[in-house]
């Protein structure tokens, strides 16, 4: 019998926050359940609210999450996009 195949989140993959460095594809789709399309949208918000609300959609969010969203946001706040 052959090994299932991983489900490839293409849409994680292509999006814009694959551009932060560190960036987890897992994190990325998470961004984007939350309705965050691009990068600089993520300017000035909390992570620990982003994280509170993702929390919200999806309870047995993994704790690591939250590093990416600081990772994500503090990308956003301090880089040129």
């Amino acid at each position: 019998m052959l090994p299932k195949k991983k489900k490839v989140d293409y849409a994680a993959l292509n999006s814009p926050f694959m551009r932060i460095p560190r960036m987890s594809v897992p994190a990325a789709r998470a961004l984007l359940d939350l309705n965050f399309n691009e990068i600089y949208e993520l300017r000035g918000r909390d992570p620990e609210a982003i994280f509170a609300d993702f929390k919200k959609m999806r309870r047995e969010a993994p704790a690591d999450m939250l590093k990416y969203m600081k990772i994500a946001v503090d990308f956003a706040e301090n880089e040129d996009i």
